[in-house]
């Protein structure tokens, strides 16, 4: 992960997305498939926590982001609008399809992983927006209402980010049947807010201590 704090949007764009977007009379429909094309780079970019921890072979920054919005449809508050929080979760780490995936351990300050990340869903927005104003300006709303939780649904999918993170957590320790404890983790739980999404991560919290007592006990 670079450090150079002169990061632009422009200079992460993949060369085969630059000759597209420099191609001549581009209509508005070309720029859903530029766009796709960016938001595809997601499929392809591992979770950093992960790899950090010696999972090479893991999930995509894509992969987390699907299963967060499966796991949206499950909230039961009535108060919730989960159309709203599906777009959240579906777009929250859109941005980092050209950033990356920055964690507090990488070499990049808070603030500039935010501004890069502001940059990157401004420019998307405005791709978006060739296509049609109205869209364009609703990804940039519900990344804005998740990064700075403006909204109820903001703070279940908040919630819920770090649910799913823990989830993939335990599946990871259980894959590797107790060789690798992955407890630097687990004090987001501490984090989660909302009843609903506490209830289940103490429930998979008290699932891994059983885990674990049963393989101390072997």
């Amino acid at each position: 992960m670079t450090t150079d704090t002169k990061w632009t949007v422009e200079n992460s764009i993949p060369d085969h997305i630059k000759n597209l977007l420099n191609e001549e009379n581009l209509s508005s429909s070309n720029y859903v498939s530029i766009f796709l094309q960016i938001v595809s780079l997601l499929k392809s970019q591992k979770r950093t926590g992960w790899v950090d921890h010696g999972i090479l072979e893991c999930e995509s920054i894509s992969d987390h982001m699907y299963r967060m919005g499966i796991t949206t449809l499950l909230i039961k508050d009535p108060k919730i609008d989960t159309n709203q929080c599906v777009k959240i979760a579906l777009i929250h780490d859109i941005a980092e399809s050209l950033v990356g995936d920055i964690t507090p351990f990488d070499p990049v300050t808070k603030e500039e992983k935010h501004r890069r990340e502001l940059e990157t869903i401004n420019y998307l927005s405005d791709l978006v927006k060739k296509y049609d104003s109205e869209r364009g300006e609703e990804i940039l709303k519900f990344w804005l209402d998740y990064e700075e939780i403006r909204t109820p649904e903001a703070r279940y999918v908040k919630d819920i980010d770090k649910y799913e993170m823990l989830l993939q957590c335990f599946e990871y320790e259980k894959k590797f049947q107790g060789e690798k404890k992955l407890d630097q983790f687990w004090s987001a739980r501490t984090s989660v807010k909302t009843d609903e999404v506490k209830g289940w991560t103490e429930d998979l919290w008290q699932r891994r201590q059983t885990f674990w007592e049963t393989i101390s006990n072997k």
